[in-house]
């Protein structure tokens, strides 16, 4: 994999080249002091991932993850000093299309192994992503969890079931900001995101909505006017009584928490046809899972080209025939309020 590190401080850029020493594949293929030499050098060599700092002189991380994913885009993954006290950065980030965060090793510190060792995971996590959004066909079979019966529930509140992956918070954030209080819905969200960093961004999230938002935990069943968001590396779904639960399988599926899952799940057990939206984001995740609940009679919605940051899921749900119609973000806010205000089944 041909990496490029974009940090202002040599002790850093050390760290970082040392950790990445210990997989022979891996190759820092250049370096950057701060993000407006990292832009120009992407635009002429671009990596398979870069290792972004946030706070640095002339360009911080932030800006310069949004140029590259507007004019070179490529996988980002934030290392920084401290990404608990960098949150607003880090989440600013999110919006323009980095993948994920991890703190940077230093070589003097007493746990450089396991940060070191996070890092490495995370790498590996996206190299994963990478091979398979380059191809439209996965070796693994993405299954729910396994199934007993089916439910014989009939009151079933009406249900807004959203997954999303690189860029997903900005879209996020302007879908729930324009959703009221009231809102006559329970809204479900899967965004690949870290289980060390979904307390934050819930917490994130709740600021852009007027809704309740908080992490779904096992035993939680969908409630309307509150917003559930998945919140580990396990993947989340729907049991056959509607409560819900995580599970680590598909094991060696790279996106976690996987919006398949949770779509296959909500289209075994959730008898009320819903409304399921697929974000922005890398790779396929969410694309069959959008197709069996359209065949369902869901009414199921893919963002537009125009709007994503990374055009891969909502692409691969298109081309599936999967998505009942293709929206910007706004235009998806305004359809769930035109639903809810003609008493429509989510």
């Amino acid at each position: 994999m041909r990496i490029a590190i974009v940090n202002d401080l040599a002790i850093a850029q050390a760290a970082l080249q040392k950790v990445l020493q210990t997989v022979p594949d891996y190759q820092v293929i250049w370096t950057a002091r701060n993000g407006a030499e990292a832009v120009q050098k992407c635009v002429q060599n671009k990596p398979d991932i870069i290792l972004m700092d946030l706070l640095m002189p002339v360009m911080n991380g932030v800006e310069a993850t949004r140029q590259i994913m507007q004019n070179s885009p490529c996988p980002i993954l934030i290392v920084t000093s401290d990404k608990d006290r960098n949150l607003p950065e880090v989440y600013t980030a999110m919006e323009y299309g980095a993948l994920d965060v991890v703190n940077t090793p230093v070589l003097q510190q007493g746990d450089s192994s396991k940060t070191a060792n996070d890092l490495l995971v995370k790498i590996a996590r996206i190299g994963k992503l990478m091979r398979i959004s380059t191809s439209k066909n996965t070796k693994e079979s993405v299954n729910s969890a396994p199934i007993a019966t089916r439910n014989k529930f009939s009151a079933i509140v009406p249900l807004v079931a959203i997954g999303s992956s690189t860029g997903g918070p900005k879209a996020l954030a302007k879908i729930l900001s324009q959703l009221p209080a009231n809102f006559d819905a329970a809204v479900s969200i899967v965004q690949h995101v870290d289980a060390q960093f979904s307390e934050g961004f819930v917490d994130w999230l709740k600021q852009q909505c007027a809704l309740p938002v908080r992490i779904a935990v096992a035993g939680d069943r969908l409630e309307k006017g509150t917003v559930l968001v998945a919140g580990t590396n396990d993947h989340l779904y729907l049991q056959s009584d509607l409560t819900l639960n995580y599970t680590q399988h598909p094991i060696n599926y790279p996106y976690r928490p996987s919006v398949d899952v949770f779509f296959k799940s909500l289209a075994e057990h959730w008898t009320r046809k819903g409304t399921a939206i697929l974000l922005t984001g890398m790779g396929r995740d969410g694309a069959e899972g959008l197709s069996v609940l359209r065949s369902k009679g869901w009414h199921t919605i893919a963002q537009d080209k125009e709007s994503c940051v990374v055009y891969g899921m909502p692409k691969a749900a298109i081309e599936l025939q999967a998505a009942v119609e293709v929206l910007s973000p706004d235009a998806i806010a305004s359809r769930l309020l035109k639903n809810s205000l003609s008493n429509r089944n989510f």
